[in-house]
């Protein structure tokens, strides 16, 4: 008797060959059978006319605190996700000490749009080592989940207020190696840093990774070489590498001896030269023993721009801290003529409007006050011309009037077909891994969580740019074998039963609209899938057209034990 069979799809095991119609057997949470699978099982799913595949494996998330509030990890899994990989940036909530989960929490507010009320009410803050925070979360998952260890949050714990003040002393230094070896030796899969210039603490500071010195990534990156199963994430900057990105990277996966991921790396039509002067990157590294891969991100994003958390306005020079002082201040700053002139002089005094500070190019998609829903889905410029007013002047009133929570946005882009056969190119270099989902983070700022269904909408069905063996290959097996996890991946008698059920003909992505459910009832930008009807983790059902079932089936990864050793020598 088996647990499950799914009958009569079209499988596509993860590895790139041909779907062929088979039945898929599950028992105890292991592919026991693929074929002609004869008997009976406690569950039988028709998948005629559907793909049958291995879940898809997110390998750059956040949910490291929505893990306490939501087990579901919510929405990834409803878009076919049955793995994903926290702890990214730099950015994780373990090692903690008492004393600085008030600005750890603040910096996950700020830096990762995590609402602060949120943090504070549904997390207990009281574990100490990263071990602890794993035995916490052990059991309680629906999807499998693994988690890096934080650059920032070592240096916080070990350096405390000094993490934010320049460089580390030879005590620090041997103080965080050793934090981090302990981490790593209670399972975390690897270490995490950013050097972004978005990336700034509660404070309007920059975060703590990212006044590390070149020495201080290269010597953690060492630790890493001693523990099985371990990997590296990290963010060199944010667009065009500078010149010192390619060297760095390659000392790090040298040091570590392990494939460094970097993030992000977006792709459309007209962006060739840039996107190819970063993945040289790669070749750089290769020439001194190392490996790099971008992590890119399969459809174009669409940031809401909001006032009231102040990402990527705070990317503006002069507009750090402005953008970090508590609600009432800034929205006084927006509201008094003084604080205007203030921030449009830092922006460039209205000359030179290009970038995040071109006003008159937002479009305001969501409004609060009634007085300004008629503005809905026009730009700012188009308004200030109506009511006769300067573009920044009518943005901040119509900001001001809805409590700093209207959403802006860019004119839409990156939908074409040129685009998309841009992306197609990119995914089929090896020196790429698709992913970015930013998961559990910028949730009311970045909708990037349903990038799976996106890709096999846009790309795949929408398009007929690769076929569906190849895309799932690039969303199961490339990251699986990337962080070496072991019998994830492919849908392979022996291995895990992670399985997505998906109908080819609707696969896509909804509409993504705010809802408040989060804890305080804070909101966050959330859509589910079109044609993903069935989601086992474990051989588990998780998701059943579209809804979450009861099941919590989900493995909490630990390195070694889970995963295998890929060294920066091995593709």
């Amino acid at each position: 008797m088996l647990d499950v069979i799914i009958r009569n799809g079209s499988v596509v095991d993860g590895t790139g060959a041909p779907a062929r119609r088979a039945d898929v057997g599950i028992r105890d949470g292991r592919v026991v059978a693929i074929g002609e699978v004869d008997g009976r099982a406690h569950r039988t799913i028709d998948a005629d006319g559907k793909v049958v595949a291995p879940g898809f494996v997110d390998i750059h998330t956040h949910y490291d605190a929505q893990v306490f509030f939501d087990p579901t990890l919510s929405p990834s899994p409803l878009h076919g996700v049955t793995t994903v990989i926290g702890g990214n940036c730099g950015f994780t909530i373990a090692p903690l000490a008492p004393e600085h989960g008030d600005y750890l929490m603040r910096m996950l507010a700020r830096v990762e749009g995590m609402p602060l009320a949120a943090l504070e009410s549904a997390l207990p803050w009281d574990w100490r080592s990263f071990g602890d925070y794993l035995d916490r979360i052990e059991g309680t998952l629906a999807p499998n989940a693994g988690f890096l260890v934080g650059h920032s949050t070592i240096r916080r714990v070990v350096m405390g207020d000094r993490a934010t003040q320049g460089a580390a002393t030879p005590a620090d230094l041997e103080a965080m190696a050793g934090l981090l070896a302990e981490s790593l030796r209670a399972g975390g899969l690897g270490f995490s840093s950013s050097w972004a210039p978005t990336h700034n603490d509660g404070d309007g500071e920059m975060v703590p990774s990212r006044h590390a010195t070149e020495e201080e990534l290269v010597s953690l990156c060492g630790v890493v070489r001693e523990h099985p199963g371990t990997t590296l994430e990290f963010i060199p900057g944010v667009g065009q590498f500078e010149d010192f990105a390619p060297d760095l990277m390659a000392r790090m996966s040298v040091a570590a001896d392990r494939p460094l991921n970097w993030n992000v790396l977006f792709v459309m039509a007209g962006a060739e030269a840039m996107v190819e002067h970063n993945l040289a990157a790669s070749d750089h590294a290769a020439r001194r023993g190392g490996r790099v891969l971008a992590l890119t991100l399969p459809d174009a994003p669409s940031p809401r721009i909001c006032f009231d958390n102040g990402f990527l306005l705070d990317t503006i020079p002069g507009w750090q801290k402005p953008m970090a002082l508590p609600h009432e201040e800034k929205k006084a700053m927006l509201a008094s003529p003084e604080g205007r002139a203030a921030l449009r002089e830092a922006a460039g005094g209205g000359k030179h409007l290009v970038g995040v500070a071109n006003w008159p190019t937002y479009v305001i998609n969501e409004t609060f006050a009634p007085e300004n829903s008629r503005f809905e889905g026009r730009t700012v410029g188009e308004v200030a011309r109506e009511l006769g007013k300067d573009p920044f002047d009518a943005l901040c009133d119509i900001v001001v009037a809805d409590d700093l929570m209207t959403g802006l946005g860019f004119p839409p882009s990156g939908d074409r077909v040129e685009d998309w056969e841009a992306r197609v190119r990119v995914w089929r270099d090896p020196r790429t891994v698709v992913g970015a989902s930013d998961a559990g983070a910028h949730l009311d700022f970045l909708a990037t969580f349903n990038y799976a269904t996106a890709m096999l909408g846009g790309a795949v069905r929408r398009h007929g740019l690769l076929p569906v063996e190849e895309a799932v290959r690039m969303l199961t097996d490339v990251p699986a074998r990337l962080y070496g996890l072991k019998e994830r991946g492919r849908l392979q008698e022996g291995w895990h039963a992670d399985v997505v059920v998906l109908d080819p003909h609707t696969i896509g992505t909804q509409k993504v609209r705010m809802r408040f459910d989060l804890p305080t009832g804070a909101p966050r930008l959330y859509c589910g899938a079109d044609g993903i009807e069935h989601v086992l983790v474990n051989g588990t059902e998780i998701v059943d057209h579209g809804e979450f079932t009861d099941a919590r089936p989900g493995t909490l990864l630990r390195s070694g034990r889970d995963t295998e050793t890929v060294t920066a020598g091995r593709p």
